[in-house]
């Protein structure tokens, strides 16, 4: 079974930086790619982005549009998040997934499209 495994999560202030990864045990190839998703405690797990390994499909959430990128490395089997310009409402535990279920638009946000889910990094932002 393919492990996930999330680091680069961290204590950061309001308006900084941090850049998550993602390294995946092997390639499963029926997958078209992967993604990022958060939750904070009390909430619901939230869609945050996902690519195709092509690079061609990106998808993320409007909360995150213009300050979060997704990036992939086929030849590590990794994904990553640059996260910029973060906020106290960012604060969440990060997990990637992936993407194994086939889906288009916003169907590829939804968490039944991914499997094969990594612990998760925790993100703090302070005011």
């Amino acid at each position: 079974q393919v492990q996930l495994v999330e680091s680069g999560g961290g204590l950061v202030q309001a308006g900084g930086s941090l850049r998550l990864s993602c390294a995946a045990s092997e390639r499963t190839f029926t997958a078209w790619g992967m993604g990022w998703f958060r939750q904070a405690p009390g909430k619901e797990r939230e869609f945050v982005a996902a690519i195709s390994w092509s690079g061609i499909n990106l998808y993320s959430a409007d909360a995150v549009k213009g300050r979060f990128t997704i990036s992939r490395d086929n030849a590590k089997n990794a994904v990553y998040l640059q996260m910029n310009s973060l906020k106290p409402e960012d604060t969440a535990v990060y997990s990637c997934a992936v993407g194994l279920r086939s889906c288009s638009g916003y169907e590829c946000h939804e968490p039944r499209v991914y499997a094969y889910w990594g612990q998760g990094t925790q993100v703090t932002v302070s005011s």
